[in-house]
C-alpha cells in the first residue's frame, strides 16, 4: 500500500464520495463527519479507498461505518490471509524450496518456532496465526506497505518457479525477479544472464556452452542422488537436516533483527 497522502482537493473529493456512498446505503451523513473520515483515510491511495467504498455499497448492510471502509482498504494491501500465510511458512521446512514471504510471516514463524520445535504442529499453527494477525494489524494500523522477500532454497529449478510465480502474482516486480534469478545463479547479464531472465520475459536465449555444462552437472548430481545407496541417502538426509536447521536459524535471526528495527522506529 502506498502511503503517499492525498492533496486537499482529493480529500474533499473523497469526503463527497463518502457522503454519496452513505446516501446510496439509505443513510444521511453530516459533511463534517465525512470530511473527518476522509482525513483519516488520506494516507491511502484514492483508487484503493474508492474501491473500498464501492465494496461497502454492495456488501455492508446497515449504516456506513469507518471500520467497514478501513477493513476493505487494508485487505487490499496484498498481505495473504492467515491460512495462506501458514502454508507459506511451512514451505520453509523444505531446504530445497525457495520461499517468497512477508515480514509478518517471518515474524510469526519466529514466534511459533519454540512450539514447532517441540513437535506440536497444531499448537504451532495456532501460535503462528495469533502472532500473524497481531503483526498484520500493527502494520496496517501504521499504514506500512507489504514487503515481500526471498528465502533461497538449494534447488535451482525451484528458485526459478518460486520467483516467476511471485512476479506473476505481483508480489515482486519483474525487474527485481530478473535480478534475483541472475544473482542467485551468479551469472553476469550476458548470454547466460539473458537466458535466465528470459524465463520471465519470454525472450528465450540459449545459454553458453559453459552454462550448459553447469546445468548438466546439476542434472547428473540429481541422477546420482536418485541412484545412491541406502547409506549415502542417509548421509544426504543428515546433511539436509543440518541445512534446514541452519536455514531456520537464519530466518529466526532475520526476524529478531526485523523486530529490533521496528522497535527502534
Amino acid at each position: 500500500m502506498n502511503t503517499s497522502e492525498m492533496n486537499d482537493q482529493q480529500v474533499a473529493g473523497l469526503a463527497a464520495a463518502i457522503c454519496a456512498t452513505a446516501e446510496a446505503m439509505g443513510q444521511e451523513m453530516n459533511p463534517g463527519t465525512a470530511a473527518m473520515m476522509a482525513e483519516d483515510l488520506c494516507a491511502y491511495s484514492v483508487p484503493v479507498v474508492k474501491a473500498a467504498l464501492k465494496a461497502c455499497r454492495f456488501e455492508v448492510k446497515g449504516k456506513l461505518a469507518m471500520a467497514d471502509i478501513l477493513q476493505r482498504v487494508q485487505s487490499s494491501d496484498g498481505r495473504p490471509g492467515k491460512d495462506e500465510a501458514w502454508a507459506i511458512a511451512m514451505t520453509t521446512n523444505d531446504e530445497f524450496e525457495t520461499v517468497v514471504l512477508t515480514d509478518e510471516i517471518q515474524l510469526a514463524l519466529a514466534a511459533a518456532k519454540p512450539v514447532l520445535n517441540a513437535g506440536d504442529q497444531i499448537g504451532a499453527r495456532m501460535a503462528f496465526m495469533s502472532a500473524y494477525e497481531r503483526f498484520v494489524k500493527l502494520a496496517r494500523d501504521q499504514a506500512r506497505s507489504v514487503s515481500w522477500h526471498v528465502s533461497v532454497g538449494f534447488d535451482a529449478n525451484r528458485r526459478v518457479e518460486a520467483i516467476t510465480s511471485a512476479v506473476q502474482m505481483q508480489r515482486i516486480p519483474q525487474e527485481r525477479g530478473q535480478l534475483y534469478l541472475t544473482d542467485l545463479n551468479v551469472v553476469p547479464i550476458t548470454q547466460d544472464g539473458q537466458a535466465i531472465a528470459g524465463l520471465l520475459t519470454g525472450q528465450v536465449t540459449n545459454p553458453s556452452p559453459d552454462m550448459r555444462e553447469k546445468l548438466q552437472a546439476v542434472k547428473d548430481s540429481m541422477h546420482e542422488m536418485r541412484a545412491a545407496s541406502a547409506e549415502r541417502k542417509n548421509e544426504l538426509k543428515i546433511k539436509a537436516a543440518n541445512a534446514l536447521a541452519d536455514r531456520l536459524t537464519l530466518l529466526q535471526q532475520q526476524a529478531e533483527e526485523l523486530q529490533l528495527k521496528r522497535a527502534g522506529q
